[in-house]
């Protein structure tokens, strides 16, 4: 039962004669198993050196407490399983690595996959997703796909599968734009996902949409912004000029961050996240999405917060926003 701890079965059926026992002698246990004593003495040996038992006055021996003994092992087994676990996967993916540039040098083609088939593009984007381990960086624009069931994402769907990457320490960074707040309430999602540690940035436009999973898989649009047509690109010089271009692109990115403390302009905490969106350049029908009301609400809302901050225009606001670190 206690192989696992790497605890032999004759060395565990001593250590189970001393803990029924309690305090015995070598003769006492070799009689008690009906094994010879000098085996029994390297049992004892190899016990004690476990810190699974200790001799006590006058040859005896007596086990350890089970808890305090043998707890503390098994989570040193348990840390050299996964020590062990993670090596084989970091040789797996160089033997991986190692196939396909053999693979590549036979047929350059292989470099990259396309797919044009919707279901088969939605089912390769939540795998290689789902199999993410220390990279998740994209270019962030609608249109956006559905999910393999027909469903389209939702805000709790965003929120659960990109904390579920932050809790794995995977680097998640995302860069969006105003068009990328099409969903009503995604700016506040964003904002959580923010304080939780992805790391956000914010460009007026982009041109296409992009995922790099892992530094090792580039997905993006055959054609058009979406992917209707998906090209997968693996490890190559390709994939180094895309990731060199989202370094690009991020250096040049505003970051988006949560609101700040109101200060002393009679603004509340949703004042200042609409400062945010303006901040990200949401124009008055982006904001009516996020807050769910009419374009015209969200028009007087923007109008509101600028008088409390003395401002006339969006840009002097921002200015005055910026000075009071509201933003």
């Amino acid at each position: 039962m206690l192989a696992a701890l790497g605890i032999a079965e004759t060395d565990e059926q001593v250590y189970r004669c001393c803990v029924d026992h309690g305090r015995v002698t070598v003769a006492d246990i070799a009689a008690s198993l009906g094994t010879p004593e000098h085996h029994v003495l390297q049992c004892l040996t190899r016990l004690k050196d476990l810190g699974l038992l200790h001799v006590t006055d006058r040859g005896h021996y007596r086990a350890t407490n089970p808890q305090s003994a043998l707890l503390p092992l098994l989570a040193r087994r348990q840390w050299e399983a996964e020590t062990a676990l993670a090596s084989a996967r970091t040789e797996i993916d160089r033997i991986a690595e190692r196939y396909r540039a053999g693979w590549l040098r036979s047929d350059p083609g292989n470099l990259v996959e396309v797919l044009s088939d919707h279901e088969l593009i939605l089912e390769r984007i939540e795998g290689i997703g789902a199999c993410a381990t220390s990279h998740v960086w994209a270019l962030d624009r609608p249109p956006y796909v559905g999910r393999p069931n027909g469903r389209h994402h939702s805000n709790e769907d965003e929120l659960g599968i990109t904390t579920k990457w932050l809790r794995q320490g995977i680097d998640v960074r995302s860069i969006y734009c105003p068009q990328s707040m099409e969903r009503p309430g995604r700016f506040a999602t964003l904002l959580r996902l923010a304080e939780l540690g992805e790391r956000s940035r914010m460009l007026p436009s982009l041109p296409f949409k992009l995922h790099i999973i892992d530094k090792r898989i580039a997905l993006v649009p055959l054609s058009g912004p979406d992917y209707s047509d998906l090209v997968v690109i693996h490890r190559s010089a390709v994939l180094d000029a895309l990731m060199e271009l989202y370094e690009a692109y991020w250096a040049r990115a505003e970051p988006l961050t949560g609101p700040a403390p109101a200060g002393d302009e009679g603004l509340d905490a949703d004042d200042v996240v609409l400062l945010g969106m303006l901040n990200a350049g949401l124009k008055d029908h982006a904001i009516a999405r996020q807050l769910g009301c009419s374009t015209r609400t969200a028009t007087r809302r923007v109008a509101a917060v600028l008088a409390k901050l003395g401002a006339d225009t969006r840009f002097q606001a921002g200015v005055r926003a910026a000075a009071r670190g509201l933003i």
